[in-house]
């Protein structure tokens, strides 16, 4: 099966990539680390006013290739916020988020609720059982953008279908990893040009050449499973699928990553420089939605299942 984007998937995707391009988004994700959400929800804000905000919601037309392609751009310029709570999971829960700033913990794979003393609103996702939900105890994450917490609930109850809206969330996630090891990879191969070594650029070696083809040879390899995820999503294989996609686009970002460390040196080690903000956004989303493991347990499951 040949499989392609739309046009108009293809503009609206790069309309939210060019605000994005714009937005500074390195001092909003300091400042989001800090403590200071404001320049995050002006971007949040700026980014609802786009349509991106909209793309969960039932009635918005949207598909699961509206939501990868988008969730691709939040990766590349790895954004920092509940997105995928928000607009990817909250919605298929039934809950109206609407331009809020919404998340949750949802239990064993996702145990806690990101950015949830910056948002609106906060809920807790145990089993069948969804309730509005408080945060208690904050959670260091490797990446200083990522404000994870615990969450008690404080509301009623309501019975809910989590499978579909677990899927999604994992969707979005392995489109946000791809689109960082793309950034990633953009990054590395800019600096190989300019940084010299021995009179040539770096980049002019075979041993980086080779390390540089490798991140983009794995890149391509995820892309293909990422977008037959989300045009699975409504399927029986729609568990293996996205699965799949989350394993293969885990393991570029993160070759990605490592790969930037090698090309850079020492400065990519340092947390003033900017590629540190990638680094740990990746290394963060190794595990969310679901580990590498549990994902891999379930694609080797519905192998033998079919089997």
């Amino acid at each position: 099966m040949r499989f392609l984007p739309q046009s108009e998937q293809v503009a609206f995707a790069r309309s939210v990539g060019a605000l994005l391009a714009d937005a500074d988004t390195p001092s909003v994700i300091r400042a989001w680390a800090a403590g200071d959400p404001a320049p995050g929800r002006k971007l949040w804000t700026r980014l609802a006013e786009q349509g991106v905000l909209s793309l969960g919601e039932a009635d918005s037309g949207a598909t699961p290739v509206d939501l990868v392609l988008t969730f691709e751009q939040l990766g590349r310029f790895a954004v920092p916020g509940p997105y995928v709570e928000s607009i990817a999971v909250l919605p298929a829960l039934g809950v109206a988020v609407g331009e809020s700033v919404a998340t949750l913990a949802a239990p064993p794979h996702v145990p806690y609720a990101l950015d949830a003393g910056f948002a609106d609103a906060v809920y807790l996702l145990d089993g069948t059982r969804l309730a509005a939900a408080e945060p208690a105890d904050e959670i260091r994450s490797v990446d200083g953008a990522r404000r994870i917490a615990t969450v008690r609930a404080t509301g009623a109850e309501a019975v809910v279908d989590p499978v579909a809206p677990f899927e999604r969330g994992v969707l979005a996630t392995a489109a946000q990893l791809l689109g960082l090891g793309a950034a990633l990879l953009d990054r590395s191969v800019g600096y190989a040009r300019s940084r010299s070594q021995f009179g040539k650029p770096i980049g002019s070696f075979q041993a980086v050449k080779h390390q540089l083809a490798d991140v983009a040879v794995a890149l391509d390899l995820a892309r293909p499973l990422l977008f037959g995820a989300a045009l699975a999503l409504d399927s029986p294989t729609a568990a293996r699928d996205v699965s799949a996609a989350k394993i293969a686009c885990t393991d570029a970002a993160y070759l990605a990553a490592r790969t930037a460390l090698q090309v850079h040196g020492a400065i990519g080690y340092t947390a003033e420089y900017d590629l540190a903000l990638w680094l740990t956004k990746v290394r963060a989303l190794v595990s969310a939605w679901g580990t590498q493991r549990f994902h891999r347990d379930r694609v080797f499951a519905a192998i033998g299942t079919a089997r």
